[in-house]
């Protein structure tokens, strides 16, 4: 009953926010997400499996549609624990950080975060394929209404691409769920779409050609939310355009569904077909670690420059999933949880200082650390987290990511041989300098130097002093701690993640085996040809 208290306390709160006079929406919004987020805490303290693999409750829901095994089931175990903390958090903090940027239409606006923050939770809770779905794909209308109504002057485009991109995409993945249904409906006589039993039957029963494909659709939808380079554009014009809450959610959430999706129902469902594309894969995450770099230097938009730096730092989290080893994976995880607080919060002070002068362009804004030396503060802060700094989040799951990726073809003797190597890594940690290069110059432009503000900014300036607020700080230091925390000490949420990661990756060992030996068979097959030709020729 925890977690359905959890799912429905911010539909509770969307319906009344519908209700109640408009005055009193954001208070409404307020009072259901922290709500949320002390449930989910109580879920946290009451959590039994941090550190197995069983989820929590382990138990099947009520059907929705008996006849083809669609149940209502909602689970955790230390991974969807961790995100579905990620989404509370976020979710609180974003409301409290709308109250002076939102001003018309409150109502909608807080109504239409809370159906959000539903819909989220769903996807990350959800047992059920169907259900995860429905979840999934739900988001798209709330962040669609949230860019289209409250965005910036380019909304509707910025709307309309990102709701057809994921859309279209996501019925791909639809489309592999329910052929693995059906297919085990042929087999067992009966249907059903929870995902340990799609699992469990596609992982062992399908062959590597049906894997393949299955594996294809499933990465198809998920690289699009990611987003995987090339399908990365809708993403950037998204984040410029959204108000700073949905950019903040966007990024630290809605993003991680594609994530999310990728380890818990692609990997574990078709390992077949995840080791035979797993190179081409992490050669696009490469590719969006290094061109998502390159743009960055060009841009003089600095929410624009927020945005594709997250393609990018995505790109190093798809590199350690597709590492196929544990310590790869784990990186990858944490890199969920690390990216969202991160990149999160600074959307959230790149939102306050548009509050303030109506400009994101820095080359109007400078020297901002003698006149908001609280915000500049904070701006460093999360920057050198997002750049991978030593002792803060950031420098864990990059390290990770890029340990795993380095030794995954030397890590037989663990159990889990890879198909990538040193030198995906190698490349990748290009990709890493550039952005701590492009990040850093940003920090130079905005907080040092001298000072450059719009002309005329003090008479648009409103009610906001120049710095900071203390509502403004009050929802920037608990994601600075949570940075310096996981930094510091990130032991019991990798343990967390370790026995989830294990059971994604059981298949692993001996798919990769497999598409190795397929791989050698070629050779020994092309290595033959000439000898053949060679000896034919010498007989004339």
């Amino acid at each position: 009953m925890t977690l359905l208290a959890l799912l429905l306390a911010p539909l509770a709160a969307a319906i009344a926010i519908a209700i109640a006079p408009p005055r009193l929406s954001a208070w409404i919004a307020t009072a259901g997400s922290i709500a949320a987020a002390a449930i989910a805490v109580l879920a946290a303290v009451q959590f039994p499996s941090w550190t197995s693999e069983v989820f929590w409750p382990d138990e099947v829901g009520p059907a929705v549609f008996g006849g083809f095994g669609i149940t209502l089931e909602l689970g955790l175990d230390g991974v969807s624990m961790l995100m579905v903390l990620l989404t509370v958090v976020l979710t609180a903090i974003s409301v409290i950080g709308s109250y002076t940027a939102i001003d018309h239409r409150h109502r909608e606006y807080y109504a239409w975060f809370m159906v959000l923050e539903s819909s989220m939770l769903l996807a990350f809770m959800a047992r059920d394929a169907v259900v995860f779905y429905i979840g999934y794909e739900f988001t798209l209308v709330p962040m669609f209404f949230l860019i289209s109504i409250w965005g910036g002057p380019d909304r509707r485009p910025a709307a309309i691409k990102f709701f057809i991109f994921t859309f279209l995409a996501s019925v791909l993945m639809l489309a592999g769920i329910v052929y693995v249904a059906s297919r085990r409906a042929e087999w067992l006589g009966e249907w059903s779409f929870r995902i340990p039993d799609l699992v469990s039957y596609a992982s062992t029963q399908l062959t590597a050609g049906e894997q393949f494909w299955v594996f294809l659709a499933l990465m198809a939808a998920f690289a699009v939310k990611t987003p995987f380079f090339p399908v990365h554009s809708w993403l950037p014009l998204a984040h410029d355009q959204a108000p700073t809450a949905g950019s903040v959610i966007l990024a630290g959430t809605l993003l991680k569904l594609g994530t999310y999706g990728a380890f818990r129902i692609g990997l574990p469902m078709a390992p077949l077909g995840g080791a035979e594309l797993c190179n081409f894969f992490a050669i696009l995450a490469i590719l969006g670690i290094l061109a998502a770099a390159m743009i960055c230097w060009v841009q003089t938009d600095v929410k624009k420059l927020v945005a594709y730096s997250s393609v990018s730092h995505m790109g190093m989290l798809m590199l350690g999933m597709f590492a196929l080893n544990p310590i790869g994976l784990q990186g990858s995880v944490l890199y969920f949880v690390n990216h969202g607080l991160s990149t999160g919060a600074m959307f959230l002070l790149i939102g306050m200082v548009y509050e303030r002068f109506h400009t994101k362009d820095m080359n109007q804004l400078g020297g901002l650390a003698s006149t908001m030396p609280v915000w500049s503060c904070f701006m460093i802060f999360f920057t050198l987290s997002s750049v991978g700094l030593p002792g803060l989040n950031g420098f864990v799951g990059e390290v990770l990511c890029l340990w795993g990726c380095f030794t995954a073809e030397h890590d037989t003797m663990a159990g889990y041989p890879g198909l990538l190597g040193p030198w995906y890594a190698i490349i990748a940690i290009v990709g890493l300098i550039l952005g701590a290069m492009y990040l850093l110059r940003m920090l130079g432009k905005m907080v040092w130097g001298e000072v450059r503000t719009p002309a005329g900014h003090d008479h648009e300036h409103g009610s906001l002093p120049q710095d900071l607020t203390a509502r403004e700080i009050g929802i920037l230091v608990p994601l600075a701690a949570l940075c310096l925390f996981i930094g510091l000490y990130p032991r019991p949420i990798l343990e967390s993640i370790d026995p989830a990661v294990r059971s994604v990756l059981a298949g692993y060992p001996d798919a990769v085996l497999r598409v190795r030996d397929a791989e050698l068979a070629e050779g020994r097959s092309a290595e033959d040809a000439p000898t053949l030709v060679l000896v034919e020729d010498s007989s004339r």
